[in-house]
């Protein structure tokens, strides 16, 4: 076999290798009744179904208690669980439809999200989409918006293997480096990734966590390490940062990527648009990875 087929053999073995546990099922049950009970507000398991779980195969039953581990090991958890793989929504649809209909207190048979970042004609809103505070006698805000993006290239964060950070953080070097060239974002990227070619030092590190830039040390979390999703540290991990420090995007944090506009205006449309910008350079230079990933995970 020549190098690039056993290199191509080597990353599809690992693409497919997955983070399975050997859980005591009795045991966990045992748990799970225990804290319905003491910890009611703990979602992930006040939605879990005994029932249902029976239904499930044995290595669904393992999957299903990983997500729920960390609900498990700390009770007094909000959600109480964390997908591990993008097909986990739709493996495990009975119990994430209940989860998410609890979380944000919807009828998901009834109301479907859906991304649309053009305000003009919505409901509610100026008609023509200009979200201006001024215009209700309020002065400029500080405004910040945020959200989360998974590559689906890879596993969630809980279940990714040291190699799948490193090289999510590397496929997202090709965004950042196409936003510092930006004017209007300019700015830089700073790695936690020991060897990595933006490693920063602890005590910039430090300052940028003090400063609210960047995130603090995920190993020292309980609910991410029972998650699974501060295996690892500090490989894969790294902020981009603007160079006005209005944008911001976390690598290998709680989700792939966070990401966070801010800016001192009175038009709330300006801190979106920006965000907007940056989720467009990211689904301009991925696209292709994504491509590569999912024709290598075909063989």
């Amino acid at each position: 076999l020549s190098h690039f087929t056993r290199s191509l053999i080597h990353k599809i073995f690992l693409r497919l290798r997955l983070k399975m546990p050997n859980y005591n099922v009795a045991e966990q049950l045992k748990k799970i009744n225990s804290i319905k009970k003491e910890f009611p507000n703990n979602i992930g398991v006040a939605v879990f179904d005994e029932a249902y779980f029976n239904t499930l195969t044995d290595n669904n039953k393992q999957r299903l208690l990983q997500i729920l581990n960390s609900g498990i090991e700390n009770p007094n958890s909000q959600t109480g669980c964390y997908a591990m793989q993008p097909t986990d929504y739709d493996d495990f649809k009975p119990f994430f439809s209940k989860v998410l209909e609890k979380y944000h207190k919807v009828d998901l048979s009834k109301k479907k999200h859906e991304n649309n970042w053009n305000l003009v004609g919505i409901e509610g809103l100026p008609s023509d989409g200009k979200l201006d505070v001024s215009k209700i006698g309020l002065p400029a805000l500080s405004m910040r918006v945020r959200v989360g993006r998974n590559l689906q290239a890879y596993p969630l964060p809980g279940a990714m293997t040291q190699e799948d950070r490193q090289n999510m953080e590397n496929d997202m070097c090709v965004v950042f480096d196409k936003l510092i060239k930006d004017p209007a974002y300019g700015g830089e990227y700073v790695s936690l990734t020991p060897g990595h070619k933006h490693k920063i030092s602890d005590q910039r590190y430090d300052e940028l966590v003090k400063a609210h830039i960047m995130f603090k040390d995920m190993s020292a979390d309980t609910y991410l390490n029972t998650a699974g999703i501060s295996d690892h540290w500090p490989y894969g991990r790294g902020c981009y940062i603007s160079a006005d420090k209005g944008a911001i995007v976390w690598v290998g944090e709680e989700d792939h990527l966070r990401i966070m506009s801010m800016k001192v205006s009175t038009v709330i449309n300006d801190v979106f648009d920006r965000l907007k910008g940056i989720v467009d350079v990211i689904e301009q230079c991925i696209k292709g990875v994504q491509k590569v990933k999912a024709e290598e995970d075909k063989l």
